[in-house]
């Protein structure tokens, strides 16, 4: 563990073999949970967490925050912390850490991680901006319209794009909405 917010691989290991009712919460969207998570961990995603304002939590148990990288569990951690989770903790360079420490994933469907997804999109509208604009000059302006985005992306730690694709139902379920995923992080009852 380097601080009191944060922990590694390691440190979450032992964290979940020594305390049995430590939650592994996945931030990441349901597709990006289907397609590889942590065995044990529950799907509650980001934008869910967003929408439910004034979350309350029923118990004491620590929480793990998991994301690809870290940013979005960094993000949840701040939508949390006003819940009351006292033992509220990032994985230290999310599930991606976890899979180079050799820990185990479980897979599924071959979805995309949320990061491909927006290269994917983002590079196909500069691509569309640069060749459009040989038969219609203004088109370039998409190109740089999206270059500006990434930037600020980059300074701010955000990303409006990832929202907006995190909406498509590709990378949602159905259930996604409904009181379930809450319960993973907010009843006291363990699974």
């Amino acid at each position: 563990m380097t601080d009191s917010s944060s922990i590694d691989v390691a440190a979450a290991r032992k964290l979940v073999a020594t305390t049995p009712g430590t939650r592994l919460i996945d931030v990441r969207t349901p597709g990006e949970f289907a397609a590889a998570h942590i065995p044990g961990s529950r799907s509650v995603p980001l934008d869910l967490l967003r929408a439910k304002s004034g979350l309350t939590v029923d118990h004491s148990d620590p929480v793990v925050l998991v994301c690809r990288s870290g940013a979005r569990a960094e993000e949840a951690r701040g939508l949390l912390a006003t819940a009351g989770i006292d033992r509220l903790v990032v994985l230290e360079g999310g599930i991606e850490a976890w899979e180079r420490t050799g820990a185990p994933v479980k897979r599924g469907a071959g979805k995309w991680a949320m990061e491909r997804q927006v290269r994917l999109t983002a590079g196909s509208l500069v691509l569309t901006g640069i060749l459009g604009s040989l038969v219609a000059p203004k088109m370039k302006w998409l190109a740089g319209a999206i270059g500006a985005g990434l930037t600020y992306s980059a300074l701010s730690n955000t990303c409006a794009m990832a929202r907006v694709l995190s909406m498509l139902p590709y990378n949602r379920t159905p259930e996604q909405d409904g009181p379930a995923l809450l319960e993973a992080l907010t009843s006291s009852a363990q699974r």
